[in-house]
């Protein structure tokens, strides 16, 4: 690592031991909540059993032919700290998605070269999303980690810079031609931008973290041990009956990810100033069909565009205003702030919200999935208690935050 990129990564790396103390808070068991297991339904042993196993298989995306290369994914993670793609030369992937704050920045919506409407999520286990963006604007990861170069309040740029940054600095033109198998300097402008899309993909596809003390309780209860389970804290239990339960959570949040990969209206507000709306995955819809890197185009691997049916068949419907994409809940409890505007500051906001739902503020003729939950003070400290088991302990957070072997040494 060059001493310049070294003094832009100090300050993040310096908050690592931070990020260390809270999350192995956060993992921390409740003192004296556990040794009863809860006498859980059948229903109830099934809906907790979906949730898992952790991870899922790690299968490569079709469409990029460099994923799951390391050698592309260490590429990727030159390229995703690389503050030369962008127009003031200082903002970078990283500057928004750092890796002290689990990928994203904790912003309430993140600042490039100007600030954005939206709050930054965050990339740890981004591989499994089936839509990319809080409007599901993208198709893919690649596609996805193109579209904020050339905007104009992210990263800024032409296209042109980053084929040219592929082509004339020495450590990425070698490693191109490692990944590629061709020089940069020989293709298009458009293809040179799908490749770094595709090397970047291969970095985020690594943040991947690891099983957490909910997965343990899942797996205990999946094989009947019954004494393994018990050790899960019991106002942890309680929070999960309610989640899988009255709660009605897991309709939308389900799964391992805990997320259907879909998109809802959750009743927050999309207006961005008076008489201006952020359409949310209406506006998605309408930009992947647009993008000249979807599924559909030519710079999809996969010879039978297969990834592509999704794009060719979504429909357009005047509910899509207002959706936003369902995020997943796994180290929800270290990605404050919360929706897609950052407009909830804490998880008890978040429960309070659904708490006390303005059902008026959900589009008509949308499904009618969320009702008012009405959640006394002890069912969200439950609520709060079983989201905290979803963290991950320190080493499944941190052990791909710094530069790996391959991204450090030079390329020969």
């Amino acid at each position: 690592m060059n001493a310049t990129r070294a003094r832009r990564l100090a300050p993040l790396l310096a908050s690592l031991a931070a990020l260390a103390v809270a999350v192995s808070c956060a993992a921390a068991p409740a003192v004296g909540d556990a040794g009863r297991l809860l006498d859980f339904s059948d229903a109830e042993r099934q809906a907790i059993l979906a949730h898992g196993p952790w991870p899922p298989p790690l299968v490569p995306d079709p469409s990029n032919r460099v994923s799951g290369n390391p050698e592309a994914a260490a590429l990727g993670q030159r390229l995703f700290f690389d503050g030369r793609l962008s127009a003031n030369g200082r903002v970078a992937c990283v500057s928004c998605h750092a890796p002290p704050a689990l990928f994203a920045d904790r912003r309430k919506v993140s600042i490039g070269l100007s600030a954005v409407d939206r709050n930054a999520p965050s990339l740890v286990n981004v591989r499994f999303a089936r839509w990319f963006g809080w409007d599901g604007g993208s198709d893919s990861l690649w596609a996805h980690s193109i579209r904020p170069l050339t905007d104009p309040r992210e990263h800024g740029i032409a296209l042109e810079q980053v084929a040219t940054l592929l082509a004339t600095d020495p450590d990425l033109s070698c490693r191109y031609q490692k990944v590629f198998g061709r020089d940069a300097a020989g293709v298009s402008t458009e293809t040179a931008s799908a490749d770094a899309g595709k090397a970047l993909a291969a970095f985020q596809e690594t943040l991947v973290s690891i099983p957490t003390r909910f997965d343990a309780f899942r797996a205990a209860l999946e094989r009947g041990d019954g004494a393994a389970a018990a050790r899960y804290p019991e106002n942890a239990q309680r929070g999960l009956r309610m989640f899988v339960g009255k709660g009605n959570c897991s309709t939308c949040h389900v799964g391992p990810l805990f997320s259907n990969r879909e998109f809802a209206d959750t009743g927050i507000p999309f207006f961005l100033a008076p008489g201006i709306v952020d359409p949310g995955r209406y506006g998605g819809i309408v930009r992947v069909r647009q993008d000249a890197f979807n599924q559909l185009g030519r710079h999809n691997d996969d010879p039978v565009r297969a990834p592509g049916t999704a794009t060719r068949h979504v429909d357009l419907q005047q509910k899509n205003f207002g959706e936003w994409k369902v995020p997943g809940l796994r180290n929800v409890a270290l990605t404050a702030p919360y929706m897609h505007n950052g407009s909830l500051a804490t998880l008890r906001e978040v429960l309070g919200h659904y708490s006390e739902l303005d059902e008026d503020r959900l589009h008509a003729d949308g499904e009618k999935i969320l009702r008012p939950l009405r959640l006394g003070e002890a069912e969200i400290g439950d609520l709060l208690a079983f989201l905290d088991t979803l963290t991950s302990p320190p080493p499944g957070l941190m052990m791909d935050l710094l530069p790996t072997a391959r991204a450090r040494e030079p390329c020969r």
